[in-house]
């Protein structure tokens, strides 16, 4: 029994085997996006900082009192 390989999975290994190429853009994307360390203290106080949000956020003129 073969196993189930979707259409897009098929496109995407034949676009690889015609474009070697692309696998060096797609770690370099990845180490942009993924593949970083994550510092939790900055994540806290970025977290932190935010500014609550507004209890009707769709009326420009409702200010909370």
């Amino acid at each position: 029994m073969a196993l189930y390989e979707s259409d897009h999975t098929k496109f995407m290994r034949e676009m690889m085997a015609r474009h070697p190429e692309w696998l060096a853009d797609q770690r370099q994307g990845r180490a942009i996006w993924w593949d970083r360390k994550v510092d939790l203290d900055e994540e806290k106080a970025r977290r932190e900082s935010t500014e609550a949000p507004r209890s009707y956020p769709y009326d420009v003129n409702f200010e909370p009192q």
